[in-house]
C-alpha cells in the first residue's frame, strides 16, 4: 500500500478527530457500549479544538495518509508520564483504520515516532491484535496494570516496555 507519513499541522485537527473516533469504533466496538461512541461523536468539536491547541503548542502527532490523501493512521509519543516511567519515551497513541491493518502503516508510524529507542506504552488487556504488534516491535509486559478512566468503563490495561532495539 502506498502511504505517506508526516507531522500533523493545526489544519489536520478535524480529520484527526474524526479518524481517531472511527478507529476507536473499529478497535473497541466489541468492548464498549454504543453510548460511549455517541458521547465521543458529540464531543468531536471539543476534540478538534484540543488537537488544534495541542499541535499549536508544539505537541507533535504523526499522520499516515493513504494514496488518495485520506487519513488512515495517527500516533503520538513524548516524554513518559508515569511516575515510575521505565524509560524516557512513551508511545501515547497509535491508531490505524481497519482497512489498512497489516499493510505497514502502523509500523511506519512506530518507526517515525520512536525509532529503535527504548519506549513504553499502555494497551488494553483485551486487545490481542495490538499486543501482538507491539511484541513484534520488542515490547513486553512489565507487570504494571491499571484500570482505565471510568469514562472508558474502567477497562483493564497493562504496560509494555521495550529496551533499545538491536543494542
Amino acid at each position: 500500500m502506498d502511504f505517506t507519513i508526516r507531522p500533523a499541522s493545526v489544519d489536520d485537527a478535524e480529520a484527526m478527530a474524526h479518524m481517531h473516533v472511527q478507529s476507536w469504533r473499529e478497535s473497541y466496538g466489541r468492548l464498549l457500549p454504543p453510548e460511549f461512541f455517541a458521547k465521543q461523536e458529540a464531543a468531536l468539536p471539543d476534540r478538534i479544538e484540543r488537537y488544534r491547541t495541542s499541535i499549536a503548542a508544539g505537541h507533535s502527532r504523526m499522520l499516515a495518509h493513504g494514496p488518495d490523501g485520506d487519513l488512515v493512521g495517527l500516533g503520538a509519543s513524548g516524554p513518559g508520564t508515569d511516575e515510575d516511567s521505565p524509560c524516557d519515551v512513551e508511545l501515547f497513541m497509535l491508531y490505524t483504520l481497519e482497512r489498512v491493518h497489516g499493510r505497514g502503516v502502523g509500523q511506519a508510524l512506530v518507526d517515525a515516532l520512536i525509532g529503535d529507542g527504548p519506549a513504553y506504552l499502555w494497551v488494553l488487556d483485551d486487545n490481542p491484535r495490538a499486543q501482538a504488534f507491539y511484541r513484534r516491535n520488542g515490547f513486553l509486559p512489565d507487570g504494571k496494570r491499571q484500570l482505565c478512566d471510568p469514562s472508558w468503563y474502567s477497562l483493564p490495561e497493562h504496560r509494555m516496555v521495550r529496551p533499545a532495539v538491536g543494542h
